[in-house]
């Protein structure tokens, strides 16, 4: 894998803080491979329970490669819940949920297998519940620092946001903590097209100063806003495609990450038929994120982990061949009309392919020495620039 702090985690799992215990990530894998062994214990029986329809070595190495990333890392991102996976509790239970779950963060830093992304989400920055939200933020971090060092990739997620000023809040509250980031949900109406009809989200980044990390897409919150009935509050609603469409051109060249939202069917169920059906929609869902550019989402149960990881992996395996090919044509063709002095315009396009390795290496599709098949070094695919290949191939 290439390390690297542009790696973007291929999803955040949220439990409510009351949850919170330094070997959760253990815990889920634990839970994440049961799930595989007592519904899907091989490839075959795999695919055909989330309807993975494709070749048996594409099916074999999938399966092998879940099972071994749940055995490794089985949770890339976590994000310790205040918010609705906490829900409403006296203060003084809060207050106890904060400390402690900054202690166990930093017990659980020390282990192997903690998450490389952690964060909390707070409660939303509204007259209501600020003044609870910040307590939470204060007593966690100050807690956290006490203990030790803040974990590196931590961040704040600020949910229902639906101005700049609750971000200019934020960011002054975290003027403390310098490596702290945030990330902003994405989950309201107001927080896609402003009271003045623009786009809201330059002005959301504006406000963030530059320690925005991230921006999740909520996609209950959001379709109740726009007035849809529970019924059809599905990740497909088209309101929600607009919604992720906005995120993406308002966003762009910003620096930040995008991530979609929750599959809320989740396979919980005593009835396999249940089980299945859950799963199933959960790797329809995720491959359909993909394809439309959201390289991350979120997940709620620990069953959701192999749908998550198969689904991702076989994204990236399934195109590998094609676009090893058209990548190493492609690197030849741009090479040989540099060295000639020919004008060479689809640099994008060049990108676009090498990106398409890069987030296949980074999520643990494929190694780079199985990348290299697309006629790439190991020094040119660590570049991160399609650029910086055709600039050092033309000196060659």
């Amino acid at each position: 894998m290439i390390e690297s702090p542009e790696r973007q985690p291929v999803h955040t799992v949220y439990g409510g803080a009351q949850l919170f215990k330094p070997e959760i990530a253990s815990t889920l894998g634990a839970r994440a491979l049961e799930t595989m062994r007592t519904y899907a214990p091989d490839p075959s029986a795999f695919a055909e329970f989330i309807g993975f329809h494709s070749g048996a070595e594409l099916v074999r190495t999938v399966f092998e490669r879940t099972i071994a990333k749940l055995e490794r890392e089985p949770v890339e991102d976590y994000r310790i819940d205040f918010e609705d996976g906490y829900g409403i509790r006296t203060d003084a239970e809060e207050d106890g949920h904060a400390v402690s779950t900054a202690r166990a963060v930093a017990r659980g830093a020390l282990q192997a297998n903690f998450p490389p992304f952690l964060g909390i989400r707070i409660k939303p920055v509204t007259e209501a519940s600020r003044e609870r939200s910040f307590r939470t933020l204060d007593l966690f971090l100050n807690t956290l620092a006490s203990e030790g060092e803040i974990p590196a990739n931590f961040a704040v997620t600020l949910p229902k946001v639906t101005m700049p000023e609750q971000v200019t809040a934020l960011v002054r509250k975290l003027k403390p903590f310098e490596s702290v980031k945030l990330e902003l949900m994405i989950e309201t109406p107001q927080s896609i097209i402003d009271a003045s009809g623009q786009f809201a989200i330059p002005k959301l980044l504006d406000a963030a100063a530059g320690r925005c990390r991230a921006l999740h897409f909520g996609v209950y919150d959001y379709t109740a806003g726009c007035d849809i009935t529970a019924e059809y509050q599905t990740m497909t609603h088209p309101a929600c495609d607009f919604a992720r469409h906005v995120m993406q051109v308002s966003s762009a060249g910003r620096n930040v990450t995008l991530s979609d939202g929750a599959t809320n069917i989740l396979p919980i169920s005593k009835d396999r038929a249940v089980v299945e059906r859950a799963m199933r929609l959960h790797f329809e869902h995720v491959q359909r994120s993909l394809a439309n550019g959201f390289y991350q989402g979120w997940d709620l149960h620990p069953a959701q982990l192999p749908t998550r990881y198969a689904a991702v992996y076989a994204f990236f395996l399934r195109s590998f061949d094609a676009a090893a090919a058209r990548l190493r044509n492609f690197v030849e063709q741009a090479a040989r009309a540099t060295m000639a002095g020919d004008v060479f315009d689809d640099a994008a396009t060049g990108q676009g392919l090498f990106n398409f390795f890069l987030r296949g290496i980074n999520c643990g599709a494929f190694t780079e020495q199985e990348a290299s098949a697309a006629g790439l070094t190991l020094e040119e695919l660590r570049s991160r620039s399609f650029m910086k290949i055709l600039d050092r191939r033309r000196k060659m």
